[in-house]
């Protein structure tokens, strides 16, 4: 009776001492903010909304992109993400620009939320530089300070900020190439990368590069919201809409902001 007690004693040591050598699985959050480019419409985005019915195939390039960040691909960005699982947290919202996001409160609810060691990926730009809009347009100047702004708040929580470029549209094409549509902003989003130090892909170029290598036909068929009536519920009279994705547009964009984390790394 007595080696027996002795030995339960001996088995319940072990099992602790096994248990505190054991590394807990750990997860990090990467939250991407941004506008509809970059949003997921399938997430309720409509509360109550059918996403099938209602908005398919409209896609945000954020609504695929947690595909990238399974375990596999996690040890080719093992400089930004430590953790052995990532979890995307998409709070982009269509229409909105730096000033319209922060204004809103959509920048606070991550900001309070965030953790050590959680990433924040930040795409605006669209809807920045909308002049005719000016309930979200944001000049150059603000467009910068919004983007410190989010950089510096995200750094004094312990969380890494990666800068973006705004993603092409898929107009203006000039003998057979994609051009930037964006103007200057891109170029913001560089300037106040190098100011503070900051990561940074550089969308806007890799989309261009990427586009222009597929080809206007092919890119504006398969890539973007272009299509006849009578193929998606959601639009019974097509559609014609170069800003947008459809899913397999998404996927490709999604595909380059990895290739750029994987850069970074």
């Amino acid at each position: 009776m007595k080696s027996r007690f002795i030995i339960s004693i001996f088995c319940m040591a072990l099992a602790f001492a096994v248990m505190s050598f054991i590394k807990p699985k750990s997860k990090t959050t990467v939250y991407l903010i941004g506008d509809s480019t970059v949003a997921d419409y399938a997430n309720n985005y409509e509360e109550g909304k059918d996403y099938m019915k209602t908005r398919y195939p409209v896609t945000g390039w954020g609504q695929v992109f947690q595909q990238f960040l399974v375990k596999d691909s996690l040890t080719k960005i093992n400089k930004l993400i430590k953790t052995d699982s990532a979890f995307v947290d998409d709070r982009a919202r269509g229409g909105r620009s730096t000033r319209t996001f922060f204004q809103e409160g959509r920048w606070r609810s991550v900001y309070e939320n965030l953790k050590k060691g959680d990433l924040v990926l930040m795409q605006f730009g669209h809807n920045d530089a909308a002049e005719d809009k000016p309930e979200r347009y944001v000049n150059i100047e603000g467009y910068k300070e919004f983007l410190r702004l989010f950089a510096e708040q995200t750094r004094a929580k312990g969380a890494k900020p990666i800068l973006i470029t705004p993603v092409a549209r898929n107009f203006p094409w000039k003998e057979g190439k994609l051009q930037n549509v964006h103007g200057l902003y891109p170029q913001a989003v560089k300037d106040v990368a190098t100011e503070l130090g900051v990561p940074c892909i550089d969308l806007n170029q890799k989309s261009i590069d990427f586009f222009t290598k597929k080809g206007q036909p092919y890119v504006s068929e398969n890539y973007f919201m272009n299509f006849k009536g009578g193929l998606y519920e959601a639009y019974p009279e097509g559609q014609k809409d170069n800003t947008h994705f459809q899913t397999k547009g998404a996927v490709e964009v999604a595909r380059l902001v990895f290739e750029g984390m994987k850069e970074l790394n």
